[in-house]
């Protein structure tokens, strides 16, 4: 679908409403490359009552990224009628409050850029105006920082902008594809959050997370888990080198 991305600022108001009764109702979860990041995963897997592992084989493909060379979760259309998003009902989205971000951010699009000196970070905004979209023509007026207010979208972006930090840190210190046990341990840590769980208590990461971290895994909430396997995707791209990188399979 072609867009427009217009640049707005976040204390720029705008009107937009979705409703049921327009038309076009449905139109943009059709036909995307639904990107989903680790924290998307872990709220969806957990409103369907499934494990990490059965969502993702049922629900999602993996692809390398052009870019990064990390392994890229995407949402699965390919098994629905016109390419639609698996939770697309008739009355709108079946996973509603367990929405990714994109959802919840749409019309709004979401950059985060970092001072290479200060370390600080700043947001950029854009409006996303496609041509079947009539969610413009009303609505109450909400700037960018209180439609991300209203969405309830602050802790996907808290989560989401570690996730951004690890990839910015793996493309500085590993740039092109990863080695075949990294790429394994990043989807393990980051997006199989059920079985990485079940490994480290089992003993079956040591030499790669600490006895602790093993113990503490196994009673950690998803929430939790998923910071812990931050943190240890980026000690394992800080200690990576062409001497001491795990053994690929």
């Amino acid at each position: 679908m072609d867009a427009q991305m217009i640049p707005v600022e976040s204390n720029a108001p705008f009107c937009f409403s979705c409703l049921k009764e327009r038309p076009c109702f449905g139109a943009c979860c059709r036909n995307l490359n639904h990107f989903l990041t680790p924290y998307d995963i872990l709220e969806i897997k957990t409103a369907l009552n499934l494990s990490s592992t059965e969502f993702l084989e049922r629900y999602s493909v993996c692809y390398p990224g052009p870019r990064s060379g990390l392994p890229v979760i995407s949402l699965r259309f390919d098994r629905h009628p016109e390419a639609a998003c698996p939770f697309l009902t008739p009355s709108g989205c079946d996973i509603y409050d367990a929405r990714p971000t994109a959802c919840r951010l749409y019309p709004l699009a979401r950059a985060v850029s970092r001072n290479r000196e200060t370390g600080s970070a700043s947001e950029h905004f854009a409006l996303i105006r496609e041509a079947f979209c009539q969610g413009f023509h009303g609505g109450r007026a909400r700037t960018p920082e209180g439609w991300i207010k209203d969405q309830g979208i602050e802790r996907h972006l808290e989560m989401n902008d570690r996730f951004l930090e690890l990839i910015a840190l793996k493309n500085r210190i590993l740039p092109g594809p990863l080695p075949q046990a990294l790429r394994h341990f990043f989807i393990l840590a980051l997006y199989d959050l059920d079985r990485f769980r079940m490994e480290a208590a089992a003993g079956r990461l040591r030499g790669y997370i600490t006895e602790q971290e093993s113990v503490d895994a196994a009673a950690m909430d998803d929430p939790n888990l998923l910071a812990m396997g931050h943190r240890w995707v980026a000690r394992l791209f800080e200690g990576c080198n062409k001497e001491d990188r795990p053994d690929e399979d």
